[in-house]
């Protein structure tokens, strides 16, 4: 993936800001407080046919005794211990200051290749305001602004020069994009730090930890995944805060470029109207659902608890009867080997392709066992069918009247083609097209 490359700081600097410049998105949630990152994030970009990944991390210098602000520093430790190169910034308009001398030192021993990026220089009559920061020692200060671009192309030439061609290997395989959803702390970011081994997310038992959409490589048993982790999504009107938003609309972008949603359900509380909500936006996007009933070993002994769980589940949740569902333990481990079964199983469903010849025939015996409903003398019929496009498989029915297909009958539709193909997790999307006898082809 090309050199790695730390961006590191003390908050408020500008760090997300670049972030996004340089991989060209609005990955990075950026906003006027300070520490609005917390967790790491990573991205690739190409430059001048080099791929580069760079890391960005939450503000340094926080206070200390904050339990949040120490998980900070440890993301920022292991991302230090993941780069090959580290992107050091600062603020020209602030000036130095005690907590970047205190930064310099630790980078000093993190004994890494440093990049001293001065920020917020938005012109070379403002370059004057990085000449103080030669007095932290780094060979290399580029005088840049995140913001408007001037000096990014001279910092970006700096990684190029530093970062010598490599031969990119091959992928043999595309990753499946697994979604961790699910509202504020069911135990989300847990269940990824439970899959890596190791605290690569922050968590916390505050509710609302996870901010961005965090994507996470994972190798399992020679396949590669790419979760992503994201914020709890709450109720509408407990969304009240700018950032909280922000958050919420990340948390539903995830679904959009999933190929697989696991909804994070807590055995231990009731399945709820919000638990519902967000099942329905995986539903809507045509998702592979995988159900994750976290929490499990404090139920699996409660046989009351397991009924009104399985109530619940039912209640709420019956327009996903298909989705597998798996019970977890984030904090035990249990489970997990389970949960990547389903994945796969769900993931293979969804990028399933059905030949048109075996479809058709299908088609026929399904109509014949269940006809559309008429109207009058008139009665819908299917001329033939094809199916697409893959991940949702979706399969345009051309016929003569597509206004008489009701969602009852849909829904039986959708459930025989998984009866027939073997593929009882899959998020089957049909299209129903006119289309005269005459011009039908078939």
């Amino acid at each position: 993936m090309g050199k790695v490359i730390a961006i590191v700081g003390r908050p408020n600097v500008g760090k997300s800001t670049l972030f996004n410049r340089l991989s060209r998105s609005r990955t990075a949630l950026v906003d006027d407080r300070p520490g609005v990152t917390r967790d790491r994030l990573y991205a690739t970009m190409n430059y001048e046919d080099r791929q580069f990944t760079f890391i960005d991390t939450g503000g340094l210098g926080e206070d200390s005794q904050d339990p949040i602000s120490s998980k900070i520093r440890e993301q920022v430790r292991f991302a230090l211990d993941e780069a090959d190169l580290v992107l050091f910034m600062t603020d020209a308009r602030q000036g130095l200051t005690p907590v970047d001398q205190e930064i310099a030192r630790e980078l000093r021993r993190a004994r890494k290749q440093v990049f001293l990026a001065v920020n917020k220089v938005d012109g070379p009559e403002l370059e004057h305001l990085a000449m103080e920061f030669y007095s932290l020692g780094f060979e290399d200060v580029y005088p840049i602004s995140s913001a408007h671009g001037y000096g990014v192309k001279a910092l970006m030439e700096a990684l190029l020069e530093a970062s010598p061609q490599e031969e990119e290997k091959s992928q043999k395989e595309e990753a499946a994009k697994v979604a961790v959803v699910g509202k504020p702390n069911v135990g989300k970011s847990s269940l990824i730090n439970r899959v890596l081994g190791l605290e690569r997310l922050v968590v916390s038992q505050e509710p609302g930890t996870t901010r961005d959409s965090v994507d996470t490589p994972v190798l399992w048993n020679g396949r590669s995944y790419l979760f992503i982790d994201t914020a709890g999504i709450r109720r509408k009107p407990k969304v009240k805060e700018k950032l909280e938003k922000l958050s919420v609309i990340k948390a539903l972008g995830s679904l959009e470029r999933c190929d697989v949603a696991c909804v994070v359900l807590d055995a231990s509380d009731m399945v709820s109207e919000q638990d519902a909500r967000i099942c329905g936006y995986a539903a809507a996007e045509k998702k592979g659902v995988v159900l994750v009933v976290n929490k499990w070993d404090l139920v699996k002994n409660d046989k009351e608890a397991r009924r009104a769980l399985e109530r619940g589940i039912s209640r709420r949740l019956h327009f996903l009867s298909h989705a597998p569902r798996i019970n977890v333990s984030a904090l035990t481990g249990e489970g997990m080997r389970g949960l990547f079964k389903k994945i796969d199983l769900t993931y293979k469903q969804y990028s399933a392709r059905i030949g048109t010849g075996e479809l058709n025939r299908a088609l026929k015996e399904i109509v014949e066992r269940h006809s559309p409903a008429r109207d009058g003398l008139k009665m819908a019929k299917f001329y033939y069918a094809a199916q697409v496009s893959t991940r949702p498989p979706t399969i345009v029915l051309f016929m003569n009247r597509p206004e008489l297909i009701t969602a009852s009958y849909e829904r039986y539709l959708v459930n025989q083609l998984r009866a027939a193909f073997n593929m009882p997790y899959a998020p089957i999307k049909l299209v129903f097209r006119k289309r005269s006898k005459s011009t039908s082809g078939s």
